[in-house]
């Protein structure tokens, strides 16, 4: 999320910047909301300190006999009210996250502007493309004719879109899921980290899938969901959340290996043959 005071300070940079990559930030509307919070945020801390002065009034008051009747009820209005104002505050509070949350990064001042993948600009190429002598078939195909790969057996467990490998390709997914785990902590110096495939809200709203791309997401339909990670950065990058650490700690690497659980909700019919999509 970009920083609140970013946007506060440089409305129009920002808006300027989101717009090279074809998104509308409504700068009148968010700064309203913005203008809204800060009237509301000093009204509620008014009434606050209004109660609280009333509130040690009727303690000076009953101590010396006095009738608190008419304190009491003055500090029966003022928490009517403060309770009005927190709650319309909460309200702009909310719909300033909102904003904020669907706020795409900043592009970096190198990137070049472009609609599409034609408009990407080729910094440096490496090596040459392989050209086959033969008709080239694509994974499915062999892992098919090899029968290691089977989508029939997977769609009558589970649906479209899933696979059953078995025997030698199998034991290849395993041994690539070793080798990129070791390589990783032994010559790379992360830690590995087996981490929960279920997760609370705040988890994703911290990396950002949670509140745009719920649609993506599986999640249980208790009075807390969970929800099943999309990928392992998800529980791994929450394991410092809520934590200041000292620069003598950075950098922290973590590694993991996970299922990651997406409903691709709205990819149907495009990039959904085999098994990366």
């Amino acid at each position: 999320m970009i920083d609140p005071k970013l946007l506060r300070q440089s409305t129009a940079d920002v808006a300027a910047n989101l717009a090279r990559r074809g998104y509308i930030f409504d700068t009148e509307v968010y700064l309203a909301l913005d203008e809204k919070r800060k009237s509301l945020q000093v009204e509620t801390q008014r009434l606050q300190k209004e109660r609280n002065a009333s509130a040690k009034s009727i303690g000076m008051a009953k101590a010396k006999g006095e009738d608190i009747s008419p304190l009491l009820a003055a500090v029966e209005d003022l928490g009517s009210e403060l309770l009005k104002s927190e709650a319309a505050l909460q309200e702009v509070q909310g719909k300033l996250l909102d904003i904020e949350f669907d706020l795409p990064n900043l592009l970096d001042d190198s990137v070049p502007d472009g609609k599409d993948e034609n408009d990407n600009v080729e910094l440096r190429s490496w090596g040459k493309a392989t050209e086959f002598q033969f008709k080239v078939r694509d994974h499915i195909e062999i892992g098919e004719s090899l029968g290691m790969l089977d989508f029939d057996a997977a769609s009558s467990i589970s649906g479209s879109r899933f696979l059953v490998m078995t025997g030698a390709l199998a034991r290849l997914q395993r041994a690539l899921i070793q080798f990129m785990l070791d390589t990783h902590t032994i010559e790379h110096g992360y830690t590995e980290t087996y981490v929960p495939y279920l997760v609370h809200a705040h988890a994703l709203v911290g990396t950002g899938q949670l509140p745009k791309f719920e649609e993506d997401l599986f999640k249980t339909d208790g009075d807390t969901p969970f929800y099943l990670i999309p990928t392992a950065e998800v529980p791994v990058t929450n394991l410092v959340r809520d934590t200041m650490l000292e620069a003598g700690q950075l950098p922290q690497r973590y590694t993991a290996h996970t299922p990651c659980f997406r409903s691709e909700a709205g990819s149907y019919g495009r990039d959904t043959r085999g098994m990366v999509r």
